[in-house]
């Protein structure tokens, strides 16, 4: 599969199968995480990886009780352990350290037939409590991620007339 398709086919999914994911998939999806690219390489970032099942209805709890998250059989809590570098434009890095290194999981589980959903809704302080992350560690996304048992429809993109500007804002 290539990027583009996957990018096309990936969808957030909210219900899984009751079917674990096999060892070497899961290796792929989290070494996609590890190869990502972060500001100066700082690679600030670590997952914990959550295959337990009770620990999984407890993460889902901690997820505005999102049932499904803890349907999948893994989880990937994606974390920083430094939060303070700012690049040379204003921002903060690990928010967007973070997202690449999870996108790419996300790209590479629809190549491996895994499906994925980005989880920001969630309670941080008992993610940390459950899963034992340290104070200043952020949490800053979970990902549900397993064979999905149901895949939507796509949902509207915005036209690129809407989207991008050339040379200028408009």
């Amino acid at each position: 599969m290539d990027v583009m398709t996957a990018i096309r086919t990936r969808r957030s999914i909210r219900s899984y199968q009751d079917r674990p994911i096999e060892e070497e998939k899961l290796d792929a999806v989290l070494e996609a995480g590890r190869l990502a690219p972060s500001a100066s390489n700082r690679q600030e970032w670590r997952f914990v990886v959550v295959k337990d099942e009770a620990t999984r209805q407890r993460l889902a709890r901690a997820a505005n009780n999102q049932n499904f998250v803890g349907e999948a059989p893994v989880i990937i809590v994606a974390c920083a352990v430094e939060t303070s570098h700012v690049m040379s434009c204003g921002q903060l890095s690990y928010p967007i350290d973070l997202a690449i290194a999870v996108d790419h999981m996300t790209l590479k589980a629809v190549e491996e037939g895994l499906g994925t959903c980005w989880i920001g809704a969630f309670k941080e302080g008992e993610v940390k409590e459950i899963l034992g992350i340290p104070d200043q560690v952020r949490v800053v996304a979970l990902l549900p991620i397993g064979y999905p048992e149901y895949v939507p429809s796509p949902t509207r993109r915005k036209s690129r007339d809407e989207v991008f500007m050339f040379e200028r804002w408009r």
